[in-house]
């Protein structure tokens, strides 16, 4: 049995203060995926501060449209929500997709940016990970990888990062806040996670001591056009294979906006930003999406047994374009 401190905070700054009074300390809201992991002994932190009991559990409406939704807002609650279902459609698809009804009425926004890869050599102690223990190896990369990374990924690492949520929140350019030491600052959701490098271990941009408080959707993304689409192994409670979400809108005959994001393919949520510049101004055509979609996997380099993701998610970003611009094109 490993020992570790219980704090419950009474407000942020408690909290904050908590969390830098105690190296290797870490934030519990739902605890779905971070209880696992102590189970399982890849995470071992020195305390667990408490901050389900924090005011940060609402989704507000903005004066300027853009809504806020607060870290520890349950993701049944934010799925469920009719702000976010009729303007930004594609985070509630996202959310739905996600693990299970049950997990979903106890998982965060906050833990669910924070949750960490499926990768099963990360999850097993006794297997090397360079994302567990730096130095030690990828296993996956001469193991089993089927369902590791295409992009962007390094000698060290090859994991992909899990969460259909933070697909979604990448493509409607939302923002993540966050509160720590040095006050609040917030960060574009796309850039909030990381490329492995030769630092797999460091998931995200965040600092050591700082908390989540919410995720701001803009107002610019809402009510444009937008679908999540997912391909796993099964209909239910399965990580994406492959995972696309789309924000798109034609004007005057031509693509007028532009969002895309790919889920499963890289260690981060996958912005594809070659795509989206190649389809600003085009005519909303079969051969306009294939030059884009293609121009943006173009830069894909499959390991040995993953290279099905590749046309899998070419076929989720072709029929979710199509889809989304069909009524433009009649």
């Amino acid at each position: 049995m490993r020992t570790f401190d219980y704090v419950r905070a009474d407000s942020l700054q408690e909290a904050a203060d908590a969390l830098a009074a105690r190296p290797g300390a870490r934030c519990l809201g739902g605890g779905t995926n971070l209880v696992d992991l102590m189970k399982f002994g890849v995470e071992q932190p020195t305390a667990l501060v408490d901050i389900s009991r924090l005011p940060l559990d609402t989704v507000e409406e903005l004066p300027d449209g853009s809504l806020r939704i607060g870290s520890t807002v349950r993701n049944s609650d934010l799925a469920a929500h009719p702000a976010v279902r009729d303007r930004w459609p594609a985070l509630s698809q996202a959310v739905l997709a996600g693990a299970s009804g049950q997990l979903r009425n106890a998982a965060t926004t906050g833990g669910n940016l924070l949750q960490r890869t499926r990768c099963p050599y990360f999850q097993d102690v006794a297997k090397p990970c360079n994302k567990r223990e730096p130095g030690s190896g990828c296993g996956a990369r001469d193991g089993v990888h089927r369902d590791h990374a295409v992009l962007g990924h390094s000698a060290h690492c090859i994991a992909t990062h899990p969460s259909d949520m933070a697909v979604a929140l990448a493509a409607l350019d939302a923002r993540v806040e966050l509160y720590g030491a040095e006050g609040a600052r917030s960060l574009p959701a796309a850039e909030f996670h990381r490329l492995p490098g030769d630092r797999p271990e460091v998931d995200t941009e965040i600092r050591p001591g700082e908390i989540i408080t919410g995720v701001v959707l803009p107002a610019a993304t809402g009510g444009v056009p937008s679908a999540y689409r997912k391909a796993r192994d099964r209909a239910s409670y399965a990580f994406a294979l492959a995972s696309v979400a789309v924000a798109v809108r034609v004007e005057g005959g031509v693509v007028g906006r532009a969002h895309i994001a790919f889920g499963a393919l890289a260690h981060r949520p996958w912005r594809a930003r070659r795509a989206e510049e190649a389809l600003l101004g085009a005519a909303p055509t079969e051969a306009a999406f294939e030059h884009a979609v293609d121009l943006e996997l173009s830069a894909a380099d499959p390991l040995r047994d993953n290279a099905y993701k590749l046309p899998l998610a070419r076929g989720l970003a072709l029929d979710v374009l199509t889809r989304l611009t069909a009524a433009a094109r009649t």
